[in-house]
């Protein structure tokens, strides 16, 4: 069982490394995007050991593609691995979507189909990299754009089996829920009430924009009032779990994200839970 941990963090970003290393940032741990730092050697994982000399790190991975009929890609948990053993991660984690078939990455989160055979691929994979990384995974739910016709189960359906089988953790997005209900319709309450709440351990809190005809999961702008409400709801069916609010475009200065994990924190005093 991945242990759980109560505190409130921010993702690492280029344009914020020299405070986090010059001064004491008042944040419980950072995430960083995995892939940043799977190089040997270099200033970015010089950079990473002296942050994780100061802050818990998790590692939120973008290619693992855990969907992938393909399987995992072995070189790319190896190197995985050596990261992790080196930084010795608060938590791993990556998303529930495949990202490259037949050697072709395409960079982007793909959507799956919610049936048997996708679900039976998955548990697959996420069983081989969680013994090629000697622990367990979160896993995160991923925003949503398109729909198949051959559904069999709701996402967190197969979310819930996925646990199940495969011993893996959630990372819970509230925002994807949010975008993903507006853009095909469904209710995010009802959608947040079915998740197998004992298996979240981290919450992401971020932004959107509207697109066209659906929404964007942007992360370009502060957290917005329906996605808080949404984070004020779920709090209490949940344990100890992390939370972190995540800027991966238009990055403000520092303080201003500080100021939104502020809300967080006063969101778990207000709903009875100890603010870290």
């Amino acid at each position: 069982m991945i242990p759980s941990f109560a505190g409130f963090g921010l993702g690492l970003r280029k344009q914020h490394y020299a405070e986090f290393l010059e001064h004491r940032v008042a944040v419980d741990f950072v995430e960083v995007i995995s892939e940043n730092f799977m190089v040997d050697g270099g200033r970015p994982r010089r950079i990473l050991r002296e942050v994780r000399e100061r802050y818990p790190v998790a590692l939120h991975g973008v290619s693992m593609s855990v969907g992938s009929a393909d399987g995992v890609d072995r070189a790319y948990l190896v190197r995985l691995r050596a990261l992790v053993e080196e930084i010795e991660p608060l938590f791993v984690s990556d998303h529930l979507c495949w990202t490259q078939s037949g050697g072709f990455n395409s960079h982007d989160l793909l959507p799956l189909p919610y049936t048997q055979e996708a679900l039976d691929i998955v548990c697959a994979n996420i069983s081989i990299a969680q013994d090629a990384l000697g622990r367990e995974m979160l896993i995160e739910n991923p925003s949503s754009y398109i729909s198949f016709e051959n559904d069999m189960m709701s996402e967190w359906a197969f979310l819930d089996a996925v646990c199940a089988r495969t011993g893996c953790g959630l990372l819970l997005d509230v925002n994807n829920v949010f975008v993903s209900a507006t853009n095909h319709g469904f209710d995010p309450v009802a959608n947040l009430d079915g998740v197998p709440h004992e298996r979240v351990r981290q919450i992401h809190l971020a932004g959107h924009a509207q697109g066209e005809t659906m929404l964007i999961d942007t992360h370009d702008s502060p957290v917005a009032a329906s996605v808080w409400d949404l984070y004020r709801h779920i709090l209490p069916r949940l344990g100890p779990v992390a939370t972190m609010i995540e800027r991966d475009d238009a990055i403000p200065p520092l303080h201003e994200l500080l100021a939104e994990l502020g809300q967080a924190r006063a969101i778990n005093a207000q709903t009875g839970r100890l603010a870290a």
